[in-house]
Parts: structure tokens; C-alpha cells; sequence
């Protein structure tokens, strides 16, 4: 048997204030006048002196602010990557990104595809990048994506909705500082820390369960249960606790894998555009009949923070669009695996995922 090698974070920097260590930190990195640093930034942080006004810019480095009403597109990945070619006369010394899994994952996109030909659509997979990327630091600014510590940066393409799995996808730096959290809207909160809590469910009840993701899932699914159910916690304990829940919970798939709601979100989301954690929550809300325990958790946690879940997202929806969503799911193989076991082709059919759809 052959056992995966799986790199990891190299270097992690964890506290309150850390953020300031930011140009410390990439300085060294700098590889000449004319190799600049990209920050791609979070939109909502737009004039928001509090945050940027600690970005130091030199030379010819460049603030993208990014747009995340939308998951990333394959076709916004090469775009940025063709502009960025074409202003600068070098490649980056690196690729910075701050704000939640939407931005982290257009940060190790374009960090791959600045050293890898082609178009990013053509990467969608595992293990297809042949290359290293250039130097890349996320700085997640909303905890519980788990996107700060994947091997896989999430794009919806042409054809499909998936990652970019690779070896050379990982950060090469992480701030983790718990005090960017202090602004995220409630529900953007609880949604996001649901994919956390989903991430630890699934890769717990999975059958590629083992001893390392094991570790990671369990502390992570009990921090969750400390912040999402009791009252004792000040709100600085919770944000560093999710901080550090969502790097478990992301550490806990790296050796294991995510299940039904991943699945089938990602059909949601190919179709209807709907945002990772939001749908994680509308898909997992239905599927007592794989995860009982951690369902009837969750419904538990929504109902303490106040959480309405839209409904009806697929009442009006033809069979043929029916279809693209159980085509995005079906072809998420080794989450099926992970979920019910080698044989899940016998119970997961296409009727099976269409009545579940039209409940949500």
C-alpha cells in the first residue's frame, strides 16, 4: 500500500495583532525591485484603513480588491494571471491573500497558474499541476472554510465545479489572527463556521476515517460544540476558537475526505450560484439519514443563533437542470466514497440525489 505524502502549511504564525508581522515576514521573500507583491484583498475592506492602511507597499507591489459575491471562476483565474504577466516585467516574489475561502482560493490559483501553462480549467483535479507555484501567504480574515490549510482551491469551470488538488497548492506562510474575524456579519459567522462543522462530520463519519484525520476532526467537532452551543465563552475566546477549529477541521480532510453535503452543495453551487457555506447549511439540514447525530446537532445550533435557512432554492427547477446539479455531484467520486464506502453507486442514484434536491 502506497500512503500519501502530503505536504502541509510550512510556516504559521498564530495570535492577536500578528497581522502586523506582515512585511517582516514577506520581506525576506522579495526577490528584486521588479518582482512585486500581489495582495488580493477581500472588497469589503475597501477604505477600510483598519486593515489596509497596515499593507506596506514597495516598489511596484499591487492591491487587487476582490469581488466575493461569487465563488471563484476558472475564467477569473486566467484573467488575473494574464494581467499580472502583462504589467509586470517579472513574475511576483508573491502572491498574498486576505479574507475568507474565496480570496484564499483565488491566491493559490493564481500563484499555480503564474508557473503553469495552460488554462486553469485544465487543472481541475488531482495532481495534474506540474509545477511549484510562486510564494504564497493566506491571511484568512473569516474562520471555518478550512481553505488557509487545503491542498485544493475550490473553482467553479466551464464543465464543473472543482479543485485545483495539488502537492504545490498549500500556502507557504499563514497568519492566522484571530482579531480580523471581529467584523464578520452573523449569519456570514455561523455559515462559514458550519463548514467547519460539516468538514469534521463528514470526515468523522467517513470511511476513510483514520487515526490522523481522526485527531484533527474530533478536536475540531468538540471546539465547534463549545462556540456554536454554550454561552461561556467571551467573544475573543470564540474567534480564536474557530480560528483554530477551522484549521482543524481543514487538517482533518487532508488525510480523509468531506461527504454528502460537500457533494451535493457543489451542485447548488455550479448551478444556482450558490456560496459554499450557505449551501453546505441548505444541503446538511436535510441529510439525517447519513449523519443523524451531527444533523440533529446542528439543527440545534441554528436554532440557538436564530438561523432561517432559505427555502424552496429548487422548486422551480426543470429536470434538465436537476440533472446538471446530480452530474456536478455524481462526479465528486471520492466524496461518495468517503460517505457510504466503495459500493455507494448501489444507493446513490440519480432518483435518490432528485428527491433530496427538491427538499432544499
Amino acid at each position: 500500500m502506497n500512503h500519501k505524502n502530503f505536504p502541509m502549511v510550512s510556516r504559521v504564525v498564530f495570535g492577536r495583532g500578528s497581522f502586523n508581522q506582515l512585511d517582516e515576514i514577506i520581506s525576506p521573500k522579495r526577490r528584486n525591485p521588479d518582482a512585486p507583491f500581489i495582495f488580493f484583498v477581500d472588497d469589503v475592506f475597501k477604505g477600510n484603513a483598519w486593515l489596509t492602511s497596515r499593507i506596506a507597499l514597495s516598489y511596484n507591489d499591487k492591491i487587487y480588491y476582490v469581488p466575493t459575491l461569487e465563488e471563484p471562476k476558472t475564467s477569473q483565474i486566467d484573467t488575473l494571471v494574464e494581467e499580472i504577466i502583462l504589467e509586470f516585467k517579472e513574475l511576483p516574489s508573491g502572491i498574498i491573500g486576505i479574507g475568507g475561502g474565496i480570496v484564499m482560493d483565488i491566491a493559490k490559483a493564481v500563484s499555480l497558474m503564474l508557473t503553469n501553462e495552460g488554462e486553469s480549467k485544465d487543472y481541475q483535479g488531482w495532481d495534474l499541476i506540474k509545477n511549484p507555484a510562486i510564494y504564497h501567504v493566506g491571511i484568512p480574515t473569516i474562520s471555518g472554510t478550512g481553505a488557509e490549510v487545503s491542498r485544493t482551491t475550490i473553482l467553479t469551470g466551464p464543465d464543473r465545479k472543482l479543485g485545483i488538488n495539488s502537492d504545490y497548492t498549500p500556502f507557504d506562510q499563514v497568519i492566522l489572527d484571530p482579531e480580523l474575524t471581529k467584523d464578520v456579519p452573523k449569519d456570514q459567522w455561523f455559515y462559514t463556521g458550519m463548514d467547519c462543522y460539516v468538514h469534521c462530520v463528514e470526515s468523522l463519519n467517513g470511511t476513510f476515517l483514520n487515526a490522523f484525520s481522526q485527531s484533527y476532526g474530533e478536536k475540531a467537532f468538540e471546539l465547534c460544540k463549545e462556540i456554536f452551543l454554550e454561552d461561556s465563552l467571551s467573544k475573543k475566546e470564540a474567534q480564536d476558537k474557530l480560528m483554530m477549529a477551522s484549521w482543524h477541521g481543514g487538517m482533518s480532510i487532508a488525510y480523509s475526505q468531506v461527504g454528502v453535503a460537500h457533494a451535493m452543495s457543489y451542485g447548488l453551487s455550479y448551478l444556482l450560484g450558490t456560496k459554499h457555506g450557505i449551501g453546505n447549511c441548505i444541503v446538511f439540514d436535510h441529510l439525517e439519514e447519513f449523519y443523524p447525530e451531527g444533523v440533529k446537532l446542528f439543527k440545534k445550533m441554528k436554532a440557538k443563533h436564530n438561523i432561517e435557512l432559505p427555502q424552496g432554492l429548487c422548486a422551480n427547477l426543470s429536470d434538465s437542470e436537476f440533472n446538471i446539479m446530480i452530474d456536478v455531484a455524481l462526479s465528486l467520486e471520492p466524496l461518495w466514497e468517503n460517505a457510504i464506502g466503495k459500493d455507494w453507486r448501489k444507493t446513490i442514484t440519480r432518483d435518490k440525489l432528485k428527491y433530496l434536491y427538491q427538499k432544499m
